[in-house]
């Protein structure tokens, strides 16, 4: 069974860093998207940034683009997310979830994945 299990979540001062790390395990399928996702209370969840299996096709939120990466280790097992330079509108719960696919044109849609992780809170203070 698919398990997404996310970590490194915290609280840290604005400027400051952190990676978050999801781990992939019983994945049956060697194509597929995975994305990170941050959703804050009363507001839809909204894509962070996607990445294809491949590792070489990435997209971000323009609110992000430049501040955040995200990557694949060589296992493809697991997906992070570098964040730098946090601002305080970065605070939310993280989410990483992975759709089955053939197409490197990973979705922004929540609706799109079909399986998620629980959560991590980022808080960035000001």
């Amino acid at each position: 069974q698919e398990q997404l299990v996310e970590s490194g979540g915290g609280s840290v001062q604005a400027g400051g860093s952190l990676r978050l790390s999801c781990a992939a395990s019983g994945l049956t399928s060697d194509y597929y998207c995975m994305a990170w996702f941050r959703q804050t209370p009363g507001e839809e969840r909204e894509a962070v940034a996607t990445i294809y299996t491949d590792g070489d096709h990435t997209d971000y939120d323009d609110s992000v683009k430049g501040r955040f990466t995200i990557s694949l280790d060589n296992a493809k097992q697991n997906v992070y997310l570098q964040m730098n330079s946090l601002k305080p509108e970065d605070t939310a719960i993280y989410y990483c979830a992975i759709l089955w696919s053939y197409s490197f044109n990973c979705p922004r849609a929540a609706n799109a994945y079909t399986n998620w992780g629980q959560g991590t809170q980022v808080t960035v203070s000001s």
